[in-house]
């Protein structure tokens, strides 16, 4: 090959205004032409480098092969000093005949840096998805359009949603279409703030998301990077935990009712919901010392619903006073609530007395029908409450008390109060928290239950084993109970000790209940709401058809509905089937 001397100018300077570096060899491998970029390459000048072998400046250089295969070689790396490179080499052919061998090289050291720094940020870019997709919260990422960028498995695990469904949408237009109820990514944009809120998903969860912006030199957000969190599973713990509460009541009102019974106090009946609510209500109360104003008609179990706070609570192993107010004479109840000292009154004991509140010490005091109290010793009592201190008739010592006061009354103490018959300062002082026992008219699915109670009861005092026919039952049904529970217990120990056979029958019945019976033949409707007449149609209507056709589906048959609807009226009205064991339910 000619030597690059004998080139024309205008080639040479073409050549050497090549970029890449180009070397030639002639067919005994002695370099015969380099361009400018070669001489850099090399370390020296072209005239230094001609007709010397190639191989003795670039040990790695295989241009040889080409002489000896005369097949080109395209794309070889090879490393000179610090630089990478790529070569294409070519055989020389003139007239069929190799008579040299030509290289091309092009420097990659900058590309093989790029491809360094591409293939670390790819190698990062796959730790942090790794990251991302393992992380057990949700992931959402949007940028600074509220475009959605990124979600992860997590995130598809939560919300039910398909990533999918979300990726390259922005979140007002998923707002829009109802994926999500809002956006914290929105409000994010809005405020450049991290924000938290609860989210509602159309697939029916309910998420914890809090978003946070990420920002770009200018301090423009660029990327909002939202956590999620289920909280569905949360809500349903919270629902179990309050049915478990909820359980834990219905126990502890059962146990009260096995208290109640084993202590002979089974004039409470717990079938009606508002009892049952009255009954949790004062389980609630054992555990703290408000004052507790009880109000009900007479007979309706006041004094027994301040049993169970007292002996439900912390004061249960101390003394439970019980007081009637109307039952004592006005100049005699002032002495036996606080006491006396010797010498306070004509025949007073020589060494002085304790009033019930100093004998209540650490313990209750029941002090029933408070509208009684005479004005002047309401005085006394408002003092007890306020500062907690008595002083005894005769004396100006005041002593110090700890006494849980719960009072009861059948009178409207509110309206006695507007007329001045009751202090109202008291009555203020007392209402702390009021609780109303419904009379046994308003719960009338408590009676079938209590009339087998107090049955039993009366069977165990007195030896017996009676029971009570069918329409017994109905009668004291159908009865409004004047005296409530009370008159309800006195009508069946009397029916159990008066009855000659071994069932109580129509016969046995008191005369005051023959009387109701023969007077509401006819339902009165005046007075009435429409709903409550219609009921007590329907009900009566089941007993008779019941009582003469004695079974629900000869009912059914007669009233024309399904047998089904019979059983579940008869269970709303508490009619029991006639036979049916103590207890059953229908």
């Amino acid at each position: 090959m000619e030597r690059m001397s004998h080139i024309p100018d205008t080639v040479r300077a073409l050549i050497d205004a090549i970029h890449n570096p180009i070397i030639a060899i002639d067919a005994q491998g002695t370099i015969a032409m380099c361009n400018s970029a070669a001489e850099s390459m090399l370390g020296h000048t072209r005239e230094q480098v001609y007709g010397k072998r190639l191989d003795s400046y670039l040990e790695t250089s295989e241009l040889h092969r080409i002489l000896e295969t005369g097949q080109g070689e395209l794309v070889r790396r090879l490393s000179i000093g610090s630089k990478a490179y790529v070569s294409n080499r070519t055989p020389v052919r003139i007239n069929g005949e190799t008579i040299g061998a030509v290289a091309v090289l092009q420097d990659i050291s900058e590309l093989e840096a790029i491809s360094s720094e591409l293939e670390h940020t790819r190698l990062i870019s796959e730790q942090l998805n790794a990251i991302i997709e393992s992380s057990f919260d949700g992931i959402y990422v949007t940028d600074g359009q509220a475009r959605t960028l990124k979600v992860n498995a997590a995130y598809e695990r939560i919300t039910g949603l398909r990533r999918e469904d979300v990726l390259g949408r922005t979140m007002m237009d998923l707002v829009k279409e109802g994926f999500y109820d809002e956006s914290v990514t929105i409000r994010v944009l809005e405020t450049g703030k991290p924000q938290s809120i609860l989210q509602t998903i159309k697939t029916g969860k309910t998420v914890m998301v809090t978003g946070t912006p990420f920002l770009d030199k200018e301090g423009k957000t660029m990327l909002v990077v939202t956590n999620v969190r289920d909280v569905t599973e949360l809500n349903l713990l919270q629902k179990k935990l309050e049915n478990m509460h909820k359980l834990q009541s219905e126990a502890k009102i059962e146990l009260e009712q096995l208290k109640e019974s084993r202590r002979g106090g089974v004039r409470l009946s717990l079938r009606s919901k508002s009892m049952q609510e009255i009954l949790q209500l004062g389980l609630r109360l054992s555990h703290v010392d408000s004052t507790v104003l009880v109000e009900g008609e007479s007979g309706v179990g006041k004094e027994v619903f301040a049993d169970i706070i007292h002996n439900s609570g912390p004061r249960q192993g101390n003394p439970f006073i019980k007081i009637s107010c109307g039952a004592i004479p006005d100049q005699l109840l002032e002495s036996e609530l606080f006491g006396y000292v010797s010498g306070a009154f004509t025949g007073a004991r020589k060494q002085g007395k304790a009033g019930l509140f100093e004998v209540a010490d650490g313990g209750t005091i029941f002090l029933d029908e408070i509208g009684e109290m005479p004005l002047g010793l309401q005085v006394k009592l408002l003092r007890v409450l306020q500062e907690r201190t008595i002083t005894r008739v005769g004396d100006t010592v005041p002593i110090k008390v700890d006494v849980r006061v719960i009072a009861a009354t059948n009178r409207n103490l509110a309206g006695m109060a507007q007329v001045g018959q009751f202090r109202k300062d008291l009555y203020y002082r007392l209402n702390v928290v009021p609780v109303r026992i419904p009379p046994l008219r308003e719960r009338k699915e408590d009676i079938i239950d209590l009339v087998y109670r107090f049955l039993d009861s009366c069977n165990k005092r007195y030896g017996f084993s009676k029971q009570i026919d069918r329409e017994v039952l109905n009668v004291l049904m159908d009865y409004e109970w004047p005296g409530n529970v009370r008159e309800l217990e006195n009508v069946m120990e009397q029916m159990v000790v008066v009855t000659q056979g071994e069932v109580i029958t129509m016969d046995d019945l008191p005369s005051q209940l023959k009387r109701a019976m023969e007077g509401t033949q006819v339902l009165p409707v005046e007075d009435k709401p429409l709903k409550t007449v219609l009921e007590e149609v329907e009900r009566r209507s089941l007993e008779l058809a019941y009582r003469k056709h004695k079974t629900t589906r000869a009912v059914a048959k007669i009233l024309g509905i399904n047998q089904s609807t019979v059983v579940r009226k008869m269970r709303q009205y508490g009619i029991r089937p006639i036979g049916i064991a103590q207890g059953d339910a229908l």
